[in-house]
Formats: structure tokens, sequence, C-alpha cells
């Protein structure tokens, strides 16, 4: 029994082992060209830390991702995009908010509050980088955050992570996340639609 759990604990700890090398040598860099800054998930923990009352996470994947994935804690869900009914290439398609500017605006005040945006590997949130300057916010006040939650596709054909979202990131960095579902975080129109029903 005792050597079974041996065993098992260095399974464990190789595993532990192997995540960290095969992100260790992981290089953040933007996925596509935008408007506003670039951060590391790292720098956009220390800058949310550094002034909470200014400095937010915006998670802008859909919301079956911030509920089901997990989200970074304190992240608020606009999504830039959502989930439809309709049968695509990869599963069910979506379709773009179109009040995604205007979604950002009932939430933050582009004189005062400064938006780290976040997908699930860093290519929506380009996107919604430039969807935010478009809505008033300034170059200076708006960042992508490079990696996402979830990081890039492992690219090591000998990683048992081959393939998988295993390369940078919120999630394999660390920090802190959770599956729990803030009501002040969510998307505001869902929430507001709640609350009128009531």
């Amino acid at each position: 029994m005792r050597r079974r759990t041996l065993i098992f604990l260095a399974i464990i700890v190789g595993l532990i082992y192997s995540a960290q090398v095969a992100n260790s040598d992981y290089s953040y860099k933007a996925n596509k060209e935008h408007l506003g800054g670039n951060v590391t998930p790292a720098e956009a923990y220390e800058m949310v830390k550094k002034d909470p009352q200014h400095m937010f996470l915006v998670d802008c994947r859909t919301r079956a991702e911030y509920q089901y994935v997990g989200h970074p804690v304190g992240a608020y869900n606009i999504p830039i995009r959502f989930l439809t009914t309709k049968i695509g290439k990869k599963g069910y398609a979506e379709e773009a908010n179109s009040n995604f500017g205007k979604d950002l605006l009932t939430r933050f005040t582009p004189e005062t509050d400064t938006l780290i945006i976040l997908c699930r590997s860093g290519n929506r949130s380009c996107t919604a980088c430039n969807e935010a300057i478009k809505a008033g916010f300034a170059e200076d006040k708006v960042f992508n955050m490079m990696g996402g939650f979830e990081g890039g596709k492992n690219k090591n054909k000998d990683s048992l992570y081959y393939g998988k979202r295993w390369a940078g990131g919120w999630k394999l960095e660390g920090l802190p996340w959770t599956y729990s579902m803030d009501k002040n975080l969510l998307y505001k129109l869902d929430v507001d639609k709640m609350v009128a029903s009531d």
C-alpha cells in the first residue's frame, strides 16, 4: 500500500514538473495587430493589485466559457461574441456582440478606468481592444492580455499536452481564478433582465 502511494505521488510530482517545464519556455506575444497595449497575465495581475479602484479585468469570452472553464477572480464578463443555436464548422456558431462598446460604457468610465481585456488565448481580446478604443477609451487605458485565460496550444509533439491549451495564460501561471459566479461581475444585460423579471 505504501509503495503504491509513493508511486502515485511520484507520478503527480512528475506531471506537475512537466507542466511547469512545458510552460516555462513560453514567450508571450500579441496574436494580432490591435490598438492599445499588451501585458502578460502576471503583469495584468500586478496592475489590478496596484490600483483595484481603476484597473479592471474584462473577460470577453462567451458566457459559457466564463462559467464552465473558469475565469480570473474579479474579472467582469462582457462577451465580444455570443454562442448561437446554429451549428458551425467547429460546433455552435458565434455571432458578434454589436453592443460591446456600449456594454463597456455601462460598467466603466473612459476618463478614469483602465481595461485589461482577456479571452481564451489572446485573439478575441485584440478585437475587443479595438472596440474599446472606438467606444472612447484612450489607447493608453486599454490592454490586451497576451495568452488569455487558457493559453496557446502546446506545439511540442513530444509533450503529453501537445495540441492542448498548455502554453502560457492566466490559469497555467497559477494566478487566482474561480468558477464562482458573482452577479456583480456577470454580463450586465443578463443581470438586469433577471432583476426586471423578479
